[in-house]
């Protein structure tokens, strides 16, 4: 499951980053690293962004970045 796929309201654990190069890198550095929890506090109606909580601090991320991150 991706964390575009996951329901709002739930919190789920980084599992892999795929992506390649500069996306990842950058997704990395927003804090978004394996085993670090995301609580998914809301979508937007068509469901770009998305925004999470990820470290103590809220972030909001594209459906293609989200996409990017496999969760369990």
């Amino acid at each position: 499951m991706t964390l575009k796929e996951t329901a709002i309201g739930q919190t789920v654990k980084v599992r892999k980053l795929s992506g390649e190069g500069p996306v990842k890198r950058r997704i990395m550095d927003m804090g978004i690293t394996k085993g670090v929890d995301i609580y998914v506090r809301k979508k937007a109606p068509l469901g770009d962004p998305v925004e999470v909580t990820v470290r103590g601090y809220e972030l909001s991320l594209r459906k293609e970045d989200a996409e990017m991150i496999e969760v369990e």
